[in-house]
């Protein structure tokens, strides 16, 4: 259907609020999702839904998407009066394809920030290095022993401790959750839990950066930093699990924090070898 909208697809209002275009997603998801109703299991709907949502549920790409579609049916209405109808239906296929490359340039931009964070990490140890050196000049009349102390109860202490309160409630988290993934007030439970773990990861994050590492704890600190980046990562796939079910983003949300949780023992053991 070349009028067919992403608001068709979701069957909503164009003036719908946000929540209410992530609740028709989500009620469409369990409608057509093959896990939630095998009598209405539907692949090819699921895929149009979540393009729709890709677009409607971004409030940037929503908007982009609104002027297009304002100008879409200006250029219409324009084309009614001044055109053939040959020329009528020639608009909606370029409206059509104006409609995959939007999906194939924002596919590609996020394809494009993944480089982007990928190149980041690896320079973040070269520039955590750099600035170590420079605050080792600056505080040379510190004694060694008490920059270490600071450290570990400003930084390491909390820092670690935060990352507790992320990882080790997952476990019971999703054996609550997995009695029927499908129930709204369980499903809702499970995002206040990725709420919480949103909070204490950003105190994480700006407990980390308080204070630059001693030399004598840089592995400890390189094992924490990596530790905070592979947690950020798994609350994302967890998050967009919470969205579509599916279990792809389930299964890498928990082992990206099995591989946080290595990390973080790693930082320990180096903790207690200087110590």
């Amino acid at each position: 259907m070349t009028d067919s909208t992403h608001y068709d697809t979701l069957d909503v209002s164009p003036a719908a609020t946000p929540v209410q275009i992530k609740q028709a997603y989500r009620r469409l998801v369990k409608l057509f999702h093959p896990d939630g109703n095998r009598e209405t299991a539907n692949h090819e709907q699921i895929v149009r839904i979540n393009a729709a949502y890709e677009v409607l549920g971004d409030p940037q790409q929503r908007q982009s998407y609104d002027q297009m579609l304002l100008k879409d049916r200006q250029r219409h209405e324009q084309s009614v009066s001044n055109y053939s109808s040959r020329q009528a239906e020639s608009s909606a296929t370029y409206t059509s394809a104006r409609y995959q490359q939007a999906d194939a340039s924002a596919r590609y931009q996020r394809q494009q920030q993944a480089d982007t964070e990928s190149r980041y990490y690896a320079h973040r140890q070269q520039q955590a290095n750099t600035e170590n050196r420079h605050y080792a000049h600056r505080q040379t009349a510190i004694d060694a022993d008490e920059q270490l102390e600071q450290w570990l109860q400003k930084v390491y202490v909390p820092v670690n401790r935060l990352i507790c309160r992320i990882l080790n409630p997952l476990a019971d988290q999703l054996d609550q959750l997995s009695a029927d993934p499908f129930d709204d007030e369980l499903m809702e439970q499970f995002q206040a839990y990725l709420k919480e773990c949103r909070n204490y990861l950003k105190q994480a994050q700006l407990a980390f950066r308080s204070l630059p590492n001693p030399a004598n704890v840089a592995g400890a600190a390189v094992h924490l930093y990596y530790c905070l980046n592979q947690v950020a990562d798994g609350i994302e796939e967890l998050e967009l699990f919470t969205l579509n079910y599916d279990e792809g983003y389930l299964h890498t949300g928990q082992e990206l924090f099995r591989i946080a949780t290595g990390l973080r023992c790693e930082a320990q053991y180096a903790v207690k070898d200087i110590a």
